[in-house]
């Protein structure tokens, strides 16, 4: 099964979800736009319309898309639009891009259960959108925070971050 998240820079979502136990593999690159086969300094000017995503291959068996969209929730601001932390733009915007309409269901679900249970202070503004061309993003982004731990974005903001996320989602 596929599931595609956009939250923020790809690094950071990238080495989240490979920590998953039934994701098969972890990809970053670019979805929702309207340039043909973009390029990150052409995402990076935000006139492509495209977001930065990840697009996660996963065994059903072991884990559920609902388990997903829990990690997606809690692993990025779903609150702030075009913007995580200090990366802001359009290509940094929350949304979840369904491959079907029962993904679409679910992740129209969890958002609603979460705006009920007033789980963040601020409204979600997350969007669900239909799946589109997934463009894989240059290889050198490929597997980023793990190949490249010292880099002062990967230290500073990535390792926290996934600290967190190994302590929480034990």
């Amino acid at each position: 099964m596929k599931a595609t998240f956009g939250g923020g820079c790809f690094w950071c979502t990238e080495v989240i979800f490979q920590h998953i136990d039934g994701v098969n593999t972890v990809l970053p690159g670019y979805m929702g736009g309207k340039t043909e086969n973009p390029t990150y300094e052409e995402i990076c000017k935000g006139d492509t319309d495209h977001v930065e995503v990840i697009e996660i291959d996963y065994d059903e068996g072991k884990v559920s898309f609902n388990d997903l969209l829990k990690v997606f929730f809690r692993t990025h601001n779903p609150t702030t639009l075009n913007r995580q932390g200090n990366d802001v733009g359009t290509q940094y915007r929350s949304v979840v891009f369904y491959h079907s309409d029962e993904q679409r269901l679910k992740a129209e679900e969890i958002i609603k259960k979460l705006e009920d249970a007033g789980v963040y202070a601020d409204p979600i503004v997350t969007s669900v959108e239909s799946a589109q061309k997934f463009w894989p993003a240059e290889d050198y982004h490929k597997n980023y925070f793990n190949l490249n731990p010292q880099n002062p974005y990967c230290a500073a903001v990535i390792a926290p971050k996934l600290q967190k996320f190994l302590q929480e989602f034990k």
